[in-house]
């Protein structure tokens, strides 16, 4: 072969190599390029998060949310709760609420103070009063709708403060819940002016007793306790152990009722040990829900009240008699009130 034949196929051969280098370059731009675009195309809101040198906390996103609903005019309030009440249009209800967010949010802050936990659960709270409000406001009287909603919007977040202070409720009554938000502001503006703020003199202050000062003052200051924590860390012993159950023993329950059996049945026998007029005086008068008269037993057998009178009572001293010979221990099971 020639020296220019084989520069030639040398040369041939080179650009091949080239060529494919060249194809291998490119393809692996097209798909560094795709995975670019495939990254590209997820949510805005994901490429900025992870953008952010913060991630957006949950309060946050909620705030950004509700900012992008306009708030509503007089006009437009009493056009939409018109048609809430006449229709029950729930596209209308549903401008009211979302136009209306904010104010939940600025309500709730103000009792951050006192229920210093998530402040998400406060305005969820508030959301539910607001859509009460809503549903219950009447656009024909001169009121506007915020100030209307607010009421309702405090009263659900109070409640739901009230129900989780503690495990146990604290305040059940309205005056109750009026006390657990005064009573600890009161006292600071007693101490701020110089006096102690005793229970009588809050109790004038705030028109209630000292009983329920005393009460509300220590349900505030104390906290939640577990039964079934040890009362030192030394000791398995529970504070569950010295609580009084309130409740009849098994052991007790099982007694009583073998002692009722047992009574039943010497009474049928005592009933056999007694004379017909005995046995019609035990039945109408002793032993019956509804007894009659001595002066209606004492007609029948032509006798005097009191005589009567004593004849029930010879009856229960000789029915006594008869199950302290008949029941063992009859004297620690009879109390006081038995045959009265």
């Amino acid at each position: 072969m020639e020296k220019s034949e084989i520069y030639k196929q040398l040369k041939l051969s080179t650009m091949d190599q080239k060529t494919e280098k060249r194809k291998k370059r490119l393809k692996k731009q097209d798909k560094k390029g795709a995975d670019i675009k495939k990254n590209d195309d997820r949510k805005p809101a994901a490429q900025a998060a992870d953008k952010a040198l913060v991630k957006f906390e949950p309060l946050q996103r909620y705030l950004m949310e509700i900012s992008k609903f306009k708030l509503l005019t007089r006009e437009q309030e009493k056009e939409l709760s018109i048609r809430v009440q006449r229709n029950g249009d729930q596209e209308a209800a549903y401008a009211m609420v979302t136009a209306n967010l904010r104010l939940v949010v600025k309500i709730a802050l103000e009792f951050q103070r006192i229920w210093m936990q998530n402040l998400l659960d406060l305005i969820q709270e508030g959301n539910i009063g607001l859509m009460q409000a809503v549903k219950k406001f009447d656009p024909y009287k001169n009121v506007k709708f915020s100030y209307y909603a607010s009421f309702w919007i405090k009263a659900y977040i109070l409640k739901f403060i009230m129900d989780n202070w503690r495990l146990v409720k604290i305040g059940t009554t309205q005056a109750q819940r009026k006390l657990f938000f005064r009573l600890k502001k009161e006292k600071q503006n007693l101490l701020d002016n110089g006096f102690d703020p005793k229970p009588k003199l809050l109790s004038e202050k705030l028109g209630v007793s000292e009983r329920e000062i005393m009460d509300m003052d220590q349900r505030l200051d104390s906290w939640d306790v577990s039964l079934d924590a040890p009362l030192k860390d030394d000791t398995d012993t529970e504070r569950m152990d010295f609580i009084n159950a309130g409740t009849v023993s098994v052991e007790d329950r099982i007694a009583k009722k073998e002692m009722e059996t047992l009574l039943g049945n010497k009474i049928a026998e005592f009933r056999n040990k007694i004379t017909p007029r005995e046995l019609e005086i035990f039945d109408q008068r002793i032993f019956s829900d509804s007894p009659v008269t001595l002066q209606e037993i004492g007609d029948r057998y032509e006798i005097s009240r009191e005589r009567v009178r004593q004849v029930e009572k010879n009856i229960i001293k000789k029915m006594r008699e008869y199950f302290k010979g008949e029941i063992p221990d009859f004297d620690s099971y009879a109390n006081g009130d038995m045959f009265v």
